[in-house]
């Protein structure tokens, strides 16, 4: 991803909090949810361009992450739902590692199995899909 310093937080006050304790410790170790681990992705936002932070669960199978655009079960997308599908080159970081990635949305048989793999990692998914009439959305991210 090209280096931009123009850079915007997220406005919610807990993802907020996560990404400011990443990045002052350089460990996404340093933080998680219900005790279960998170990666931290680096995007370009589709309207402003400028780059978002972006704490999600961690969904890893053999070098490459699902990112589950669920929302919580809410009726919409998240809204970096939207970046992914207009920048779909991001940086992801697992603990103090990072590496640039392709991210694709997935369907089908790809998507059942990253779909298993991400209730696994975080059991609540499966819930938030019964809340909304939405499929909720999957990405894969390859590394680049």
């Amino acid at each position: 991803m090209t280096a931009n310093t123009d850079v915007e937080l997220s406005p919610e006050g807990w993802v907020r909090d996560q990404t400011e304790k990443i990045l002052e410790t350089g460990t996404t170790d340093s933080v998680g949810i219900n005790g279960m681990k998170v990666v931290l992705v680096t995007m370009k936002g589709a309207k402003t361009g400028k780059l978002r932070y972006v704490p999600l669960m961690r969904v890893e199978h053999e070098g490459h992450y699902a990112l589950v655009a669920s929302k919580g079960g809410a009726p919409q997308h998240p809204v970096w739902y939207y970046n992914l599908r207009a920048n779909p080159t991001v940086t992801l970081q697992d603990g103090t590692e990072s590496g640039e990635y392709t991210v694709r949305e997935v369907d089908g048989p790809e998507r059942e199995q990253w779909w298993e793999r991400s209730v696994a990692a975080f059991p609540p998914y499966a819930e938030y899909q019964t809340k909304t009439d939405r499929q909720i959305p999957v990405f894969v991210l390859d590394p680049a």
